[in-house]
């Protein structure tokens, strides 16, 4: 997929039922879990996340609607261990999944990637 910034709306078109590609955002990043679609898919353990920001949920391991926003998440209520969870969370996406882009923040305008970044990023080091 190639590299862009997603709004939550537009996130939440990559669910795997509206879109077969699977996107999920944690900390502020956007990460393709096409791959782990029988975990992030429709009938998944973690579906729920499936389009949308995990950040809170993971956070706090809830698998509740609770769990998610429908408006932009700062998580600035999120305490130091919570924060820390998020985190490794990310890290953990990261080393798995490739990531795609960056979730914006009402307002902010996407990012222009080059195509050298998009290739860049595929070529993981092991």
């Amino acid at each position: 997929m190639k590299r862009r910034d997603f709004s939550l709306e537009q996130l939440r078109e990559f669910d795997g039922a509206r879109n077969p590609r699977i996107l999920l955002a944690v900390n502020g990043k956007v990460f393709d879990v096409t791959k782990g679609s029988k975990f992030y898919g429709p009938e998944g353990p973690y579906g729920i996340f499936a389009g949308r920001d995990a950040s809170r949920g993971l956070a706090t391991f809830c698998l509740d609607k609770d769990a998610l926003r429908d408006e932009y998440d700062d998580l600035s209520d999120l305490n130091a261990v919570q924060m820390e969870s998020v985190r490794e969370w990310e890290m953990q996406f990261k080393e798995k999944y490739d990531y795609v882009g960056r979730l914006l923040k009402p307002g902010e305008e996407p990012s222009e990637y080059t195509d050298e970044e998009d290739t860049k990023d595929h070529t993981k080091q092991e």
